[in-house]
């Protein structure tokens, strides 16, 4: 009679677990398929919007933008989330609401903490018209450009999936 019990306990501490797994798979599907470019139609093969809005509600991102530069808005995540085996930390969303002047590149930067091989997404990069950055320095691009913005010292690499990555 203990076992049973024992194994319904461990079942129902274990579930949320499960569940939060699924729910980081789900978000980075949603971040991937924003990434990923269809060819036959020369465009990314979902809008970015729901993508970010999923990682909004699941608590990852803020609903306003860390930083807005120029059509850039720059969200720093508030804890790391799983992305092509590294964690992502920052994402860059290019888009134009309105005219400010020359040169809107439309698409998303997925900025990440490297932890181990990035091959999966130098594939992915060759596969969807983007361009991967295996070195990428954050500080040269968010303190340079005085946005305010920083990430803690690490290895960082940048996937980076926007219109003049897809026709250079």
């Amino acid at each position: 009679m203990k076992r049973p019990v024992a194994l319904a306990l461990l079942a129902c501490a274990l579930l949320p677990l499960v569940a939060f797994a699924a729910d980081e798979a789900a978000l980075e599907k949603g971040l991937t398929g924003a990434l990923r470019y269809d060819r036959a139609k020369g465009e990314r093969v979902t809008p970015s919007g729901p993508a970010l809005q999923a990682y909004i509600q699941a608590g990852y991102l803020d609903l306003k933008p860390s930083v807005r530069a120029d059509y850039t808005d720059y969200r720093v995540l508030k804890k790391p989330a799983p992305f092509m085996g590294q964690s992502l930390v920052l994402v860059e969303e290019e888009y134009m609401s309105q005219y400010i002047g020359c040169c809107v590149d439309e698409g998303v930067s997925a900025v990440v903490r490297v932890a181990g091989s990035t091959a999966a997404m130098e594939k992915f990069a060759k596969a969807n018209a983007c361009t991967f950055q295996p070195k990428y320095d954050p500080a040269e691009e968010l303190t340079g450009r005085n946005l305010g913005l920083s990430l803690p010292a690490g290895r960082y690499a940048k996937l980076s999936c926007h219109e003049n990555d897809a026709n250079p």
